[in-house]
């Protein structure tokens, strides 16, 4: 019976894989998460999405077999996981859609609400940071195919800059004025003017930072959990699930100011990583728990750092904010920036002591790889 069972997680697990994010190998480390997020009566009802991730509730009667009711039932439980997100189109037809593990996932979900500092929720802890370790691992024995494989992908977020020098308050972004052609989208460059779009904006707990608390290795940068944004129809599905909670325009600028002030880097993200559809979350990044640290990752950016070596005096105070690693000391003790790791977020000319940085346009795809094995 057990080995039936182990069967039908994995068969469930793989199903879960498919549905878009970053695909986790399956191994026994993700099964035994799986067994402790889902009972095994549920593996069934996740299998009626083998086929197709988003359906209506006539398609789900007829894919799952189940009731009306029965399907209500196990939708009211997987959502409260995170597993299935269940909102209304833009018509107004109710879409149950299977999430996956991680980008927006179970990942997210499981620790964008605030959980209490338990046994339990230390071991969930535990065995999704062991999955992120086999995960760096298999990466690194397949490197030059992962590297080949991100080049392809999509962007699965983007960066919107902070704008002013904290010690000046002057503005630091330069040259911008985008042009806009024809096919081309005009992205939202402030968090005033992201902000400013939605009137359903919810807040929930940073959950790369809540993960680490669990661990016993709380962040290093900033005291700030509770800075994760959702907008929209994603703000209505986390607050209806208890991931997190509705504010106001005016007290989501109050956090996200207080973010920048922490050296936090502002990433968007795309409904199905799609630049041109509206944003559906913010996360205020650190550059210690950050999921994306050490990790591969596809970011776009509309910007570039840029340092006046006249009046850079070598303090090192960008190298030591910098989120991608991208800014170095040259030979001449002078701050220098890889424009192949740089993401234009602005948090090396936001702390520059001397306002020796600026941002310039340069809208394009960065691509950061794992770290090459030795």
């Amino acid at each position: 019976m057990s080995e039936n069972i182990d069967k039908e997680y994995k068969k469930a697990a793989s199903i879960i894989n498919s549905a878009g994010g970053t695909p986790f190998p399956l191994t026994d480390t993700l099964i035994e998460i799986l067994k402790r997020l889902v009972e095994a009566e549920h593996l069934s009802f996740i299998t009626a999405f083998r086929k197709k991730k988003s359906q209506t509730m006539e398609q789900l009667k007829e894919s799952s077999g189940l009731s009306e009711k029965e399907i209500e039932q196990k939708v009211k439980v997987l959502a409260k996981i995170g597993l299935i997100f269940n909102q209304p189109s833009s018509q107004g037809v109710m879409v149950y859609r299977l999430m996956p593990f991680v980008n927006v996932g179970i990942f997210e979900y499981t620790f964008m609400k605030e959980l209490e500092d338990t046994p339990e929720n230390r071991e969930i802890a535990q065995l999704f940071g062991k999955l992120r370790s086999e995960i760096k691992e298999r990466l690194t024995g397949n490197y030059d195919a992962v590297v080949s494989f991100l080049k392809k992908m999509p962007p699965i977020d983007r960066t919107i800059p902070v704008r002013e020098n904290k010690a000046s308050g002057k503005d630091i972004i330069i040259d911008q004025e985008i042009e806009v052609g024809e096919q081309k989208v005009l992205l939202t460059q402030t968090v005033e003017d992201l902000i400013g779009k939605f009137d359903d904006i919810a807040v929930g707990h940073c959950f790369c930072r809540h993960h680490k608390d669990l661990l016993g290795d709380p962040c290093k940068q900033s005291d700030l959990r509770e800075n994760c944004f959702t907008f929209g129809k994603s703000a209505r599905f986390t607050t209806e699930q208890g991931f997190a909670r509705m504010v106001s325009k005016e007290e989501a600028l109050e956090i996200l100011k207080k973010s920048e002030e922490d050296g936090l880097v502002h990433k968007a993200y795309h409904a199905n990583f799609d630049l041109k559809r509206d944003e559906t979350s913010i996360c205020n990044c650190c550059n210690c728990c950050c999921g994306q640290v050490d990790s591969p990752t596809v970011n776009y950016t509309n910007y570039i750092s840029q340092v006046d070596q006249d009046i850079c005096v070598g303090c090192g105070t960008c190298v030591e904010h910098c989120h991608t690693k991208a800014m170095n000391l040259n030979d001449e003790e002078k701050a220098e920036s890889n424009a192949d790791l740089c993401i234009g977020c602005g948090i090396c000319a936001y702390f520059c002591p001397e306002n020796a940085i600026t941002l310039v346009e340069n809208p394009r795809k960065v691509v950061i790889a794992p770290a090459r094995p030795t």
